[in-house]
């Protein structure tokens, strides 16, 4: 009895105990029973500890700009497993990943695979059947060890590092920079999307003997009364709109994703015959993606992102700061791994409220209210706050609290994003 998208996605969480399992043999091994076919002509692996879904709608946004056909697999999702996977900018079918999942399965025989694994191959899979050009694949964790590794990239690109995940990956920016170089490959370019990276990952880049592109070395923005510039060191330079994504960060993720398709023409003979600057223009005025610092509108306004560290934390602080109004308030959950202390003294102040959700009935790694009270208390001891039991009982609290020409910024966890865009657009998650 064939079983329907919801009970495969149930399944795959049961059939092996560990939620993280990083490691190429298993489902690298299955890949290759599957027949290990190219997901497209071209492949560009994103990496990085913030910025990677940003940069990959830009990435898709210009490339389907000049006509090419592109793939994109992300994760996690918001309201619905479909968009981990989508082709030529439509979210793939439940009847594609039903079909795709049973392949999987008469491939994987008794070789235990994890959530993120079965994802990984579905795309992989759906993607080589769609006769692609491009196939833009995120990196779930880390990099090296990351199933989407599996493939060689002909651009790997990192667009920052700095720390989480450290139980996975290490207990620095040096170290996790090396588990990010392991995606590129020795000849092929590798872009570094921020300005400081650590010696780590250049250390790492090195060793693997790839073409290292560096913003600030090798490429630069430069910012106009009008719009902005993007510029690179053999003299390309292109005259650009802002970019549709609100942050003042995304002027980085746009100038890496440019720098992006501008190595991949280099080695791509059909790519080099694309306008670059109608593909970058293209790219940043109509890329756009959920819950990176979205509106939704009203008054008090409403915002939702899905910063979850203090390098995003420091981001929104940034934008904050930018953008100056009534009082803020914050409604507020995370997951156990994350580094909850560092999040909220990247905020500070600007917080005026903090509305804290529990998530533990979201997920296994979900902290209560009441932990995210302690923290807070150490780290800002002064803060006022309440506690909610979930995600919908504090943003109720906070549109009640909050006044004309305030604003509820809601953050932390994918789960708090997704319960926010859910209510507001009248949909469950899945």
């Amino acid at each position: 009895m064939t079983r329907t998208l919801d009970e495969w996605l149930a399944y795959q969480e049961r059939v092996n105990v560990r939620s993280i399992e990083l490691g190429l043999d298993r489902v690298g091994q299955v890949w290759r029973q599957m027949g290990a076919a190219a997901p497209a002509r071209r492949v560009i692996t994103v990496g990085g500890t913030n910025g990677k879904g940003s940069t990959v709608a830009m990435l898709e946004a210009m490339l389907a700009a000049a006509g090419f056909r592109v793939g994109c697999y992300t994760s996690p999702h918001l309201l619905h497993y479909r968009e981990r996977v989508r082709i030529e900018g439509a979210d793939a079918s439940d009847e594609a990943l039903v079909a795709s999942f049973e392949r999987i399965e008469a491939a994987r025989g008794e070789i235990p695979l994890t959530y993120f694994e079965f994802g990984t191959l579905a795309a992989l899979d759906l993607f080589a059947r769609a006769d692609l050009d491009v196939a833009v694949l995120e990196v779930g964790l880390g990099g090296r060890l990351d199933a989407v590794n599996m493939v060689d990239a002909d651009v790997a690109v990192i667009t920052t590092v700095d720390l989480d995940h450290m139980d996975w990956l290490g207990p620095d920016r040096d170290s996790i920079g090396v588990e990010k170089a392991g995606i590129a490959r020795e000849g092929h370019p590798a872009i570094v999307g921020e300005t400081d990276p650590p010696a780590g990952l250049l250390d790492g880049l090195g060793r693997i003997g790839a073409s290292v592109e560096r913003a600030g070395i090798d490429f630069f923005v430069e910012h106009l009364a009008e719009g902005w510039r993007w510029r690179h060191r053999d003299g390309t330079t292109l005259v650009l709109p802002n970019p549709a994504l609100a942050a003042p960060v995304q002027f980085a993720n746009a100038a890496t994703a440019i720098a992006t398709v501008h190595a991949l023409q280099g080695v791509d003979p059909a790519l080099a015959q694309a306008d670059l600057p109608v593909m970058a223009a293209t790219g940043v005025r109509l890329a756009r993606v959920a819950a990176r610092l979205q509106s939704l509108g009203g008054d008090p306004a409403l915002i939702v992102d899905v910063g979850h560290n203090p390098q995003a934390a420091r981001a929104l602080a940034e934008w904050l700061d930018a953008h100056r109004g009534g009082r803020v308030h914050a409604v507020y959950g995370a997951l156990s791994d994350k580094d909850v202390g560092g999040v909220i003294r990247a905020l500070g102040e600007r917080i005026d409220h903090w509305h804290l959700a529990g998530l533990e009935h979201d997920t296994p790694r979900g902290l209560s209210a009441r932990v995210l009270a302690g923290q807070l208390a150490l780290a800002l001891p002064n803060a006022r706050h309440d506690t909610h039991g979930n995600v919908g009982e504090a943003l109720a609290a906070a549109r009640a609290a909050a006044q004309p020409g305030d604003r509820v910024l809601a953050f932390g966890s994918f789960f708090v994003a997704a319960a926010v865009l859910a209510e507001s657009s009248g949909h469950d998650s899945a």
